[in-house]
């Protein structure tokens, strides 16, 4: 069939909405063919259709905050932007759970969400970033230390597969235990298991007050006696976040989120437990966003909470040995980000990730490049050692065969 051909097939299911694709609609530097915008979970089940027909690969984009994030494609044939995919579904409030079209900004979501006096309860800084985008990279903020992650929150799909099927898991139900568990599974998986069209998640009400207690720390070690305390003691924190910028003081940030006496109790716990502190009504401009800029090297590492002064005193050593400065932002529940220059040689950010891979035994933790710069990205194994990696591979033969969906975004070239 020629191109023309293809084209028309995919104009007739979108309503006239594909086109050749752009220089700009390349996904980690590999050019697309065709760009289409379905508007709803049927008309994107017949673009697969046609994709599985033809052997197109097909990569999703919503609002392309996190495209850079992941392997790039092998190639990508369609760009399926799921940004007409969009709007909440039902909301069911009395029951704290929304169903959601995946195309939605999350952003757009919280705002309907606050009507009702509820929210999502992930922080997803980036303007613009979609309900599919936030599931497929599995993002999860600050909250996650009280609320959970994604995975968590996230107890029933709508997607895709690679076939064309509309297939659907879990329900407007907190416990679901029959089968796979499609929304774990496609939790973080890049879009390489099916297209998510439609999300359900559970809510929490916003809280009625909240307060900041911060602590400016002198190292890495008395941070994490500063996390492991208020982790372990009855302040029950929103979030609990550590700022280490390679220049400057580094700082623990404690949220404290309830009613407004719960809130001033547990606010003079958390002052106490710190120390010298100051108190705010409003979190400061770096909690909840990434230490790294657009083009920049960003890594996402993990640690057992009592581990996170090794972690971190492991970030500083191997930024001084190399040269390179490395700011670290995150968590105390144990997922911290760190963000090298977009300038760094690739070998000195290569040498940076060998070392945090070589300690991430003493602090029971991993260490996965997120973003990178593609000089970086040919010298460097973005996920590192990844237990489970065959089974990995066997379900994405057993849900894509042809791998047409993101093929190469997720670990081991999956």
């Amino acid at each position: 069939m020629t191109t023309d051909a293809i084209l028309d097939e995919l104009r007739k299911v979108c309503d006239e909405r594909a086109s050749p694709a752009e220089e700009t609609d390349a996904v980690g530097g590999v050019p697309a063919r065709y760009v289409a915008s379905p508007a709803s979970t049927e008309q994107t089940a017949e673009l697969l259709r046609i994709a599985s027909r033809h052997g197109l690969r097909v990569v999703a984009r919503g609002g392309a905050t996190k495209l850079d994030w992941g392997g790039p494609p092998s190639a990508v044939d369609v760009v399926v932007d799921t940004r007409l995919i969009t709007g909440v579904v039902e909301h069911a409030a009395g029951d704290l759970v929304v169903i959601v079209s995946a195309g939605t900004p999350v952003d757009t979501l919280q705002t309907a969400l606050a009507e009702a006096g509820q929210r999502l309860a992930l922080d997803v800084s980036e303007h613009g970033a979609t309900v599919g985008g936030a599931v497929a990279t599995n993002s999860s903020g600050p909250r996650r230390l009280l609320y959970g992650t994604v995975r968590d929150l996230l107890i029933g799909v709508t997607f895709v597969r690679a076939d064309g099927v509309v297939a659907k898991a879990g329900g407007k139900v907190v416990k679901n235990v029959a089968g796979y568990d499609f929304a774990k599974l496609l939790t973080g998986s890049h879009g390489t298991l099916g297209l998510l069209t439609q999300a359900v998640f559970r809510l929490h009400p916003i809280a009625p007050a909240s307060r900041v207690v911060s602590v400016e720390v002198s190292d890495a070690g008395e941070a994490g006696r500063q996390v492991a305390a208020v982790a372990g003691s009855q302040v029950v924190a929103t979030a609990v976040e550590v700022d280490a910028p390679h220049f400057g003081p580094m700082t623990v940030a404690v949220l404290i989120e309830g009613t407004d006496d719960g809130v001033a109790r547990r606010e003079t716990t958390a002052a106490t437990l710190l120390g010298s502190t100051t108190a705010d009504d409003k979190v400061p401009p770096w909690f909840g966003c990434y230490p790294f800029e657009p083009g920049g090297i960003g890594l996402k590492l993990t640690t057992e909470i009592a581990g996170l002064a090794t972690m971190m005193l492991s970030v500083r050593r191997s930024a001084d040995r190399h040269g390179v400065p490395v700011d670290v932002r995150g968590s105390g529940a144990g997922v911290v980000y760190a963000g090298l220059p977009a300038t760094t040689a690739p070998a000195d950010a290569a040498a940076v990730v060998a070392d945090l891979r070589a300690a991430a035994p003493t602090y029971g933790g991993t260490v996965v490049v997120l973003t990178a710069p593609a000089a970086v990205r040919d010298v460097v194994d973005l996920w590192g050692p990844v237990a489970g990696l065959d089974l990995m591979r066997r379900l994405k033969d057993q849900l894509d065969p042809g791998h047409l969906l993101a093929p190469g975004r997720f670990v081991g070239g999956i």
